[in-house]
């Protein structure tokens, strides 16, 4: 019923429903914006909207838009490794280096507006990616919860997120459509773009062994083969990749993972222990509890008959991804920007990813209204506690 409402152009209904998401967080950090206090990551002055865009990491991609990368790791009198360029990703702030040289736009407009613009795409290869799952009016309202989640500002300021996410959905339909040169080649790119390759070397795993189980019915020719190999191989490669060109550019092998352990109360990069540790500071025996409930959450949202819908890949990469995260991060205000790739999530939510393509009980429009609208006053917050920073010292988003 509700892919007959949605009809017409699919990817012109996506572009606008995108761009009113994006209008309305513009709104926000636009409102908020005024009531940031002069500090050293404004460069001691009050910013409008777009200087607003480049607090926080913004700041150190812009330093590696202007002056690139260290060649040595720098370190305090006692060796330990301080916080450099070396943890940002170079792809995102090269491109908007290049969009400066062309247009003369300062780092803040040129990064902004190139994260903006890219976001759109993301959008519209998030929907071609669900579509056949889920049809077209559920692709649309995933696309719509998507734009809107509270971390979605991070979408048009001058963050990786959204080029990351126009990889991984880009990169997740050339897989599921066994596209393996195709997957290979955006492996690569999402290697100098954000550090997620590996969860990803998983789901192309999955893939590969399905497609290769099909091999008596559906035959593999030995350049298909080799195909869906070099997928593989290319997440490997692309996992490594940053940091064999931090050890490279530096000498030093530990170049990468030093530099991430500086921001690291310990000084060096702790597996799994914070996610137990933090929540139990905040909420004693309970946080640990809490933790382990949500780990059950996680693998069962995908596990069970809710979720059949969206296929092998869509319900393997959340849950990869998640363990993924809690493996490597450290849980904080940044936890929420982490959220975003994990997009089949809300597919499940809706109720539009079981067998029926319907929600049982409450209805998916409803469903739909009450998260869009829960969302969108935590995007409000996000935009006026988590964005906006307090100074001397406040918690990244």
């Amino acid at each position: 019923m509700l892919d007959r409402v949605f009809r017409g152009n699919a990817v012109v209904q996506v572009v606008v429903l995108y761009a009113i998401t994006r209008l309305l967080t513009t709104v926000m950090l636009a409102l908020v914006a005024p009531s940031q206090l002069p500090a050293d990551m404004t460069d001691h002055q009050a910013v409008d909207y777009v200087g607003f865009t480049r607090l926080w990491d913004g700041q150190w991609y812009e330093r590696v838009a202007t002056g690139g990368y260290p060649n040595t790791v720098p370190r305090d009198p006692a060796g330990i490794a301080m916080q450099n360029t070396w943890a940002f990703y170079p792809l995102f702030p090269f491109l908007a280096r290049a969009v400066m040289e062309v247009t003369g736009l300062s780092f803040a407009a040129a990064a902004s507006t190139l994260a903006l613009v890219i976001g759109f795409g993301a959008a519209v290869a998030m929907a071609a990616l669900l579509r056949p799952r889920i049809g077209r009016a559920g692709a649309l309202l995933v696309v719509g919860l998507y734009a809107v989640f509270p971390s979605s500002p991070a979408l048009q300021v001058a963050y990786t997120e959204s080029l990351a996410m126009l990889l991984l959905c880009g990169y997740l339909l050339a897989l599921s459509r066994e596209r393996w040169l195709v997957a290979a080649g955006l492996a690569l790119l999402i290697g100098v773009t954000r550090p997620i390759a590996l969860p990803l070397g998983v789901v192309t795993l999955v893939a590969v062994w399905l497609r290769w189980r099909r091999r008596a019915a559906e035959p593999m020719s030995p350049g298909e083969t080799g195909a869906a190999l070099t997928s593989l191989v290319g997440c490997g490669v692309a996992g490594l990749l940053w940091p064999g060109i931090a050890w490279v550019a530096t000498g030093q092998a530990s170049a990468y993972f030093d530099t991430m352990g500086a921001w690291s109360m310990t000084g060096h990069v702790q597996i799994l222990e914070p996610w137990f540790t933090i929540p139990r500071y905040y909420l004693g025996d309970w946080g640990p509890r809490l933790f382990a409930v949500t780990l059950v959450l996680l693998l069962v949202g995908m596990a069970g008959p809710w979720a059949r819908r969206l296929g092998p890949e869509l319900r393997v990469w959340p849950v990869i991804y998640a363990a993924y995260v809690i493996a490597v991060q450290t849980p904080g205000t940044s936890t929420a920007r982490y959220l975003l790739p994990m997009f089949p999530y809300l597919a499940v939510l809706l109720g539009l990813a079981s067998e029926r393509g319907r929600a049982r009980g409450i209805p998916t429009t409803v469903r739909a209204l009450v998260l869009g609208a829960a969302f969108l006053w935590l995007q409000w917050k996000w935009v006026s506690v988590v964005w906006l920073f307090t100074p001397p010292i406040d918690f990244a988003p």
